[in-house]
């Protein structure tokens, strides 16, 4: 009986055995993981249509497998891309909870960069892991409404003009008076080109009122007086920038002598402030042209031709260098911004250019000629699709292009059409860079987001300068005045600020200058009125030194 006893124990113990091996070689079954298969923003896949997006989005996300909810809330999220704020959605589900939809519980903000994400750690029903998630940005559309209540043509450009005055006025430097380079920069350098725009801007606010004629020559004769008395001067010419209180010179990247342009654009101003205030009692306007005179007279014009070694007029003169490509750098050649430095050149009583310097130099012996087509448009001079609009701009604060004509080119053609590549390119927009459009549009030198560039057609790094449109409206009225509209009243709350329009902005990054140049805000004033009364140009071509310079370099015009 005890071995029967035992028998049976071991057979038990044997089976025992058996099953447990059995159960163990059971495998374990691991849950599969999963990916994101596609998401969109009202229902257009991202990136596709990362831009213009409404501000009630609906935000969807497919997987390939359902979706364990308990994880989504700490795994799937919508943050305002600014702030970092998180953005609260509701929740909801299709597809047997493979597709999970998210929903702002609000309104989100116009013109804003908002981020939507998806962890890797997010589960599925099943307990498998997410290979891949994803994070992605939009940005939500322009807000239509407008920003200000409208008003009149007329009475928005009286507006724009003199909230962009106040720059000069406010930020005029409280030793010199000059303008400052920016709004944001070193307080105590000064701009001799920006002063020369912001003394234009001056004649135009005492013309229109916005101060009085008083208060005007007495700034303008803190400027001479601070000129004249103060500055450090090569053979008659100014530095680029200038320390505000004491006159010396500020380098300007290598340059650390004369620059021979930005005293051009000095003169011009000045030269245009000596024919308005014309008063033969006055004493401080008869003070002010004597003061005027004395430095227009003695910048040697022909002594930046390497003190007529050359035919060409050279941009900079920096006595600390030794080698003569350092000394004079920069030759003045071909189209571009320094068309009045020659026009001055010329027109100098006292130490004028001979016509070939400008042939030669300026013309390039004809090769300044362009001629092809952008866009439909011939462009008569200068590099493919014009270049920076800032070209038709600065020279032409005081020249009057209307009917003018060398042999180059008709200058009034010339400047309709850079202007309208400009236009066209930005309408057409190649680089579909969001925002731009036949209301918004505009390229030229600029503060960009980390630095500043000159932009064109080609070098378009999608910032959009108001200075451009706004200071084109003689060449392109009906299409600046509509990007002046749209600039002030569908973007107002974002560019327009206290001494008027912003440097520039970009859309596409969403990105807003917090600045206000001098050489960009004077031509706004200045381009407007000579579109509105012509006055500039009619003051500055009423020189009798202008009018027998532009003669002597085969100029033609009515005025003339």
């Amino acid at each position: 009986m005890k071995t029967i006893v035992c028998c049976l124990a071991f057979l038990m113990m044997v089976s025992a055995g058996c099953k447990k091996s059995s159960d163990a070689s059971q495998p374990i079954v691991t849950p599969a993981n999963f990916s994101l298969m596609t998401y969109s923003v009202d229902a257009v896949s991202v990136p596709t249509n990362a831009y213009n997006v409404g501000i009630s989005p609906v935000i969807k996300f497919q997987f390939s497998a359902a979706i364990s909810r308990q994880t989504v809330s700490s795994n799937i999220a919508l943050n305002d891309g600014v702030s970092g704020a998180t953005i609260a959605c509701a929740v909801s589900y299709q597809n047997g909870d493979s597709v999970v939809i998210l929903q702002p519980s609000s309104s989100l903000l116009y013109l804003n960069r908002y981020t939507a994400s998806v962890a890797t750690s997010l589960k599925s029903s099943a307990g498998g892991s997410l290979i891949g998630g994803t994070n992605f940005t939009f940005f939500t559309k322009i807000d239509s409404t407008d920003k200000f209540t409208q008003i009149s043509d007329s009475a928005l450009l009286d507006l724009v003009q003199k909230q962009t005055f106040k720059y000069f006025w406010d930020f005029g430097h409280p030793v010199c008076g000059m303008a400052l380079e920016r709004n944001n920069g070193d307080n105590n350098v000064v701009t001799s080109g920006g002063s020369g725009f912001g003394i234009m801007a001056m004649i135009v606010a005492a013309n229109r009122g916005f101060i009085s004629r008083t208060d005007a020559v007495t700034r303008l004769n803190t400027i001479t007086n601070f000129l004249t008395t103060k500055c450090t001067r090569w053979h008659g010419a100014f530095s680029h920038w200038i320390n505000g209180s004491t006159g010396a010179t500020v380098p300007f990247g290598n340059n650390n002598g004369a620059d021979i342009v930005e005293t051009s654009y000095l003169l011009q101003g000045l030269l245009t402030a000596r024919q308005y205030f014309n008063s033969n009692t006055d004493v401080n306007e008869i003070k002010l042209r004597d003061s005027i005179n004395s430095i227009w007279n003695v910048v040697e014009w022909n002594w930046f031709t390497q003190n007529g070694a050359t035919k060409s007029i050279y941009w900079q003169y920096n006595p600390s260098y030794t080698a003569t490509s350092d000394i004079w750098s920069i030759a003045v050649s071909g189209w571009n911004e320094a068309l009045i430095t020659y026009v001055l050149a010329a027109s100098s009583t006292t130490h004028a250019i001979t016509k070939d310097v400008y042939d030669i130099g300026w013309a390039n012996n004809g090769n300044i000629k362009n001629g092809s087509n952008y866009y439909g448009v011939a462009l008569p001079l200068g590099q493919a699709y014009g270049g920076p609009l800032f070209f038709a701009h600065y020279s032409f604060l005081g020249i009057n292009p209307n009917g003018l004509s060398d042999a180059y080119a008709n200058y009034q053609t010339q400047n309709i059409a850079h202007s309208t590549i400009n236009y066209n390119y930005c309408t057409t927009n190649p680089k579909s860079f969001f925002g731009y459009s036949s209301a918004c549009w505009g390229l030229t030198a600029s503060d960009i987001s980390g630095g500043y560039t000159a932009s064109s057609p080609t070098n378009d790094v999608s910032v959009i300068a108001p200075t451009a449109a706004l200071s084109s409206m003689p060449y392109t009225p009906t299409q600046s005045m509509n990007a002046l509209r749209f600039f002030y009243y569908k973007l107002g709350d974002k560019v327009w600020k206290d001494y008027g329009f912003i440097d520039a902005f970009s859309l596409n990054s969403l990105w807003f200058a917090g600045s206000y140049l001098a050489i960009d805000q004077g031509p706004i004033i200045c381009m407007i009125e000579n579109y509105r009364s012509k006055l500039l140009w009619n003051l500055f071509t009423s020189c009798p030194e202008i009018k027998a310079g532009m003669k002597n370099l085969g100029f033609t015009a009515p005025y003339l």
